[in-house]
């Protein structure tokens, strides 16, 4: 009995030391919660709830899960959600309904035996539901655990298999371990979508997608009508064309394109001792890779799209080309071989037009002349094949009349992409990649 009485006693102090622990971070990311959060765990068993005031805390401390009020919310709306727990800003990375918020403090979150979890207001309406579709004899006493990953998971009694997680399920952030894209089996999508304001949760007007259809993946953002208004140009082996600043942070994440018969989606991966780390899509269509810089206890913008003029997805219309460093009353031009289509229309700097073609081509006797340091145009209009290379791709272009040019797909000069019709979205980027117009001779008399 004395030895039991011993080790009740050091069990409490240790339980009495994880709630000294928690209590400072409990008081910097939970807005609005009452003063009396007591429960502390990072798995909410079947039968058992979370209370508004009680929180899940991943084991190591790097998640909270617990209802919020979002930051300058002019009301005292409640919503279930995940967090960082270092960030002073409760930077909150998940919410389950986002759809329907809770009025009150009266929410509670429960998990049924059949690994469904139920989120219920005061009177006991469901307001949000998971869902499962795993045979019950698998779900008995399922249990819900927070990851350090910040991954919600349902996790049916001596099952391996999630039975349902968060991760699948993103709002407007991408964390380490997600990922965008299309499952080409199912049709399932995964994408972000923004929050309809900095203080609102709800739905906003802006996607970020991976587009997926084409052997040469690009992630896009979209607006509320579906229309693109940003690209970050086809993934180029290493990284995506139009965003080199993803080689300044390799050395912290892994980047993770995957093209399969199966699925098609873009993620990354968080090296051994990177700091944590968001990709948010925002209210007003911006996507930004943030980074946890703890010395100064704030998020630092390691990427932002866009991020200047031309960025603006086809900016400078067919066949124009974009140059942010250019004046501001120059910013778009006219490809070799091309001028506006419409001049009157680019004296009032409306480009969108694009442009034509100066002098009508010759199959037989048209030659190539290379463009270097670019984000390579769209693709949607382009072939793919990445089993050539680049003089294979060439002699593909040569012999095709309608060609009316070509690149490599990837770094090492392997893959061919080939544009058949006018192209759009062309600009000049720090270490872009080359691509060859097929021109008239008489243009410049010595061609490619």
């Amino acid at each position: 009995m004395r030895e039991m009485s011993t080790l009740s006693h050091q069990h409490h102090h240790v339980l009495v030391l994880q709630l000294i622990l928690l209590l400072p971070l409990l008081h910097l990311v939970v807005p609005g919660t009452p003063a009396a959060a007591v429960k502390f765990s990072d798995v909410l068993a079947s039968g058992r709830n979370v209370s508004d005031g009680d929180v899940l805390v991943s084991p190591g401390g790097s998640f909270t899960l617990g209802f919020f009020s979002p930051a300058g919310a002019t009301t005292r709306r409640r919503y279930l959600g995940i967090w960082f727990s270092v960030s002073p800003d409760a930077a909150v990375h998940w919410v389950a309904n986002r759809d329907h918020a809770l009025n009150d403090t009266s929410g509670t979150l429960t998990l049924t035996d059949a690994g469904v979890l139920l989120l219920l207001d005061g009177s006991g309406k469901v307001v949000w539901s998971s869902s499962t579709t795993a045979p019950p004899s698998a779900t008995t006493s399922a249990a819900a655990r927070l990851l350090d990953s910040g991954n919600l998971v349902v996790h049916g009694q001596g099952s391996g298999t999630a039975l349902w997680q968060s991760f699948d399920y993103p709002t407007n952030t991408l964390l380490p371990g997600m990922k965008i894209g299309k499952n080409r089996w199912t049709g399932a999508e995964w994408y972000l979508l923004s929050w309809r304001s900095p203080a609102d949760p709800s739905p906003g007007s802006y996607r970020y997608v991976t587009d997926g259809d084409e052997a040469l993946p690009e992630n896009v953002v979209l607006d509320g009508n579906g229309t693109e208004v940003y690209r970050t140009g086809v993934w180029n082996g290493r990284r995506f064309n139009g965003v080199p600043e993803m080689a300044s942070f390799a050395d912290m994440f892994s980047f993770q394109l995957t093209v399969s018969p199966g699925e098609v989606t873009y993620g990354y991966v968080a090296k051994a001792g990177a700091p944590f780390s968001r990709v948010v899509v925002t209210d007003d269509g911006v996507v930004r890779r943030l980074v946890w810089d703890a010395a100064t206890r704030a998020w630092k913008t390691f990427f932002q799209a866009p991020g200047d003029s031309c960025d603006s997805y086809a900016k400078c219309g067919a066949f124009g080309l974009c140059d942010s460093n250019a004046g501001a009353t120059s910013i778009c031009r006219c490809v070799k071989g091309f001028s506006p289509a419409s001049p009157a229309e680019w004296s009032m700097r409306e480009y969108s037009g694009g442009c034509r073609r100066d002098v009508a081509l010759d199959c037989s006797t048209d030659g190539f002349a290379v463009l270097r340091g670019v984000k390579l145009p769209d693709t949607r209009n382009a072939s793919v094949d990445m089993g050539v290379k680049l003089d294979e791709c060439r002699a593909r272009c040569v012999a095709n009349c309608s060609c009316v040019a070509y690149a490599a797909a990837d770094l090492s000069g392997g893959g061919c992409i080939m544009w058949t019709k006018p192209f759009v979205d062309l600009r000049f980027i720090d270490n872009g990649q080359d691509i060859y117009q097929r021109l008239a001779k008489s243009e410049t008399g010595n061609l490619t």
